[in-house]
């Protein structure tokens, strides 16, 4: 049971980011963890984020989408989680892929507000709503974990609906997030290395993407140290895209200058890999590394690597007459444009690309075979 528990953990760790470009919801993992009604277990279990998460997924028709946790300091010692939990949340936090500190007050909204996205949870907020406006005027905002007859499921608090909903990010967040940010607690995890913390992870996570500065002293601060940030300079354009395959998004990554993607059935030297979402013949037509993607001027570059060529669909149009095909050939991407690898299989920017079809897919509690018993028994 401890080495399901630890592929789990392992699972989870993948629905993990701070950043901005990635994230589709922020959570209180202090919080999340303590929803025993979800399982019926113990005061408090990481794997409970499983079940969250996998909610998220679900009703966003969307695989792998990830959270933005945010970490009270004292989760790291709490004796109601396992000991190796609290390993895991401390790697988590050493990695960077979750922010922890010593209050969190309201961060879990600022960082939402920051960033347009919605919050996952139980909390309605009442003492702050005058400062968060969207809190009780935007529907699929603010949704509670509830026990489902699965697993979780996501309820809005505000205006009925199952769908999180996405608003538009705070003018202030996307100016803060244009610059890059240095924490002067040289191992500061998310503002101490300028990414050095993401070295060793996948391509689609290996953006550095730096969180928002929280802003409540009026200038941009550290959140975990509670110190003046020094603006290091401009953050070099980058541009999430995600994958579709079938109809739904199965994965999104960032391109960066420094940081081209290769996309393919199964890449040779990393990048996003398709093959596990293919068809028998996807698989044969589609090359290990098919297309390229990369930061040029500002613009998002495709180019075609592949044996049988890449086709584009420009502003995502379905009709064949308007279909192009790249052979070794590049693409500058306009917005809406669809690259094709095979019929069904494209890829766009993020945030034009959407699923077109019900989520389907291996929960990131697979392996936890008796968690699993005791929710479907109930």
């Amino acid at each position: 049971m401890r080495f399901e528990v630890s592929k789990v953990l392992d699972a989870i760790e993948q629905r993990l980011t701070t950043d901005p470009a990635l994230a589709r919801a922020v959570v209180d993992l202090a919080e999340v963890v303590r929803y025993a009604d979800l399982d019926g277990g113990r005061p408090a279990s990481l794997l409970r984020l499983g079940l969250v998460v996998d909610a998220l997924a679900t009703q966003l028709a969307e695989d792998n989408a990830a959270v933005y946790a945010v970490v009270h300091r004292g989760l790291l010692s709490d004796a109601d989680l396992t000991s190796n939990e609290r390993m895991v949340v401390r790697r988590w936090a050493d990695d960077g892929l979750v922010e922890v500190l010593p209050t969190v007050g309201d961060r879990v909204l600022e960082v939402a507000d920051l960033l347009g996205l919605p919050v996952l949870s139980r909390l309605r907020f009442e003492g702050v709503r005058d400062r968060y406006g969207w809190l009780a005027g935007q529907a699929g905002r603010l949704m509670a974990p509830v026990a489902g007859k699965t697993g979780a499921t996501l309820v809005a608090q505000v205006g009925g609906g199952a769908i999180p909903s996405i608003g538009s990010p705070d003018p202030v967040g996307a100016k803060v997030l244009a610059r890059l940010w240095r924490c002067p607690e040289t191992n500061c995890a998310n503002f101490g290395g300028g990414g050095g913390a993401f070295a060793d992870l996948a391509p689609e996570r290996r953006t550095g993407g730096q969180p928002p500065p929280t802003m409540h002293t009026g200038s941009p601060t550290c959140p975990r140290h509670g110190k003046p940030l020094t603006d290091i300079g401009a953050r070099p354009p980058a541009e999430a895209l995600a994958v579709r395959v079938s109809g739904v998004i199965r994965r999104r990554f960032v391109v960066s200058e420094d940081s081209p993607v290769v996309v393919g059935r199964a890449p040779e030297t990393g990048g996003i890999m398709l093959g596990q979402w293919l068809s028998e013949e996807a698989r044969r037509w589609i090359s290990r590394s098919h297309v390229r993607f990369e930061m040029r001027g500002g613009e998002v570059v495709a180019q075609d690597v592949s044996t049988n060529g890449t086709g584009v669909r420009p502003g995502g149009s379905m009709d064949e007459a308007e279909r192009m095909t790249l052979k070794h050939q590049t693409r500058v991407l306009s917005p809406g444009d669809l690259i094709e690898l095979y019929p069904g299989v494209h890829v766009g920017k993020a945030k034009t690309l959407t699923s077109a079809a019900p989520l389907n897919t291996v929960s990131v509690m697979a392996e936890a075979p008796t968690l699993s018993m005791r929710i479907l028994e109930r």
